[in-house]
């Protein structure tokens, strides 16, 4: 999701003339940034390798890493306008499922094209994150549609579980941004980053957008779909609980904060 925002005073516009897809590929993988730590497995294994080999194709056609964004907007939007309007079937899932995986493997494809162009902007991440954040609450309000049109609950209170996801989604997001912009202001630098490993992977499963991606597959069992949803709905809650306790830990090692000016407090 992240773009690279460093300072560079050369720009590539596209690659050498002597350069293969394959180059572009190899050079790309071998500038990847270091996975963060607990990312998620779909998200480094896949979501990130997918995302390389549409990146070199994109730069080897002379886009732009905003112009990319927006492709990942386009199939991302389309998935979710689909899932709220359509009737709940086994293509329908397919379809939500490919669109959103797409839209996910492009959104990784953004911050790589600006790699392979020399870096990125401000505003190309400030886009980045905008996108992002329309998408994860926009998702389960779309599945909040869809159950309240099609699904046939027992009671009206099920409604809650999208919805519960919806503030669980933009809770998680706006804390990691904060998170990162603390760090930043107080000098401790950035979230950590290294070698995630396959263990930490696995544990943050439940949390991985790919796979909740992939569940909607399961929009042609309604009744199989939404329990599954409703239990990564609890995984994710429960995770969100504990990242909370650490990060608001990790905050109050960062130290006092200056006094604010009364034109801040206004």
């Amino acid at each position: 999701m992240n773009r690279p925002t460093a300072h560079t005073t050369t720009r590539e516009t596209g690659p050498p003339a002597s350069e293969t897809y394959r180059q572009t590929v190899q050079r790309l993988s071998s500038a990847q940034k270091s996975a963060a730590r607990g990312a998620p497995a779909y998200s480094i294994y896949v979501n990130r390798r997918v995302g390389r080999y549409l990146a070199a194709g994109a730069y080897r056609l002379g886009l732009t890493p905003n112009m990319v964004t927006a492709v990942s907007a386009v199939f991302t939007f389309a998935g979710i306008a689909l899932l709220a309007v359509g009737q709940p079937s086994w293509v329908l899932g397919i379809s939500v499922w490919l669109l959103l995986a797409l839209g996910y493997a492009f959104d990784s494809a953004d911050g790589q094209v600006a790699r392979l162009r020399g870096g990125g902007s401000a505003s190309g991440e400030w886009l980045d994150h905008v996108v992002d954040s329309v998408k994860i609450s926009t998702l389960h309000l779309a599945v909040l549609v869809t159950a309240f049109t099609h699904f046939s609950l027992s009671s009206p209170v099920w409604l809650l579980v999208p919805i519960g996801f919806t503030v669980v989604a933009a809770v998680s997001f706006f804390a990691m941004i904060l998170n990162d912009l603390l760090k930043a202001k107080h000098g401790s630098g950035a979230a950590p980053t290294g070698h995630s490993t396959v263990w930490r992977a696995l544990l943050g499963a439940p949390t991985d957008y790919g796979l909740l991606c992939f569940a909607f597959v399961l929009l042609g069992a309604p009744w199989l779909f939404f329990l599954v949803y409703a239990l990564l709905f609890v995984a994710n809650l429960g995770y969100l609980v504990l990242a909370l306790i650490k990060w608001f830990r990790d905050m109050n090692a960062l130290g006092s904060v200056p006094a604010r000016s009364a034109a801040e407090d206004s």
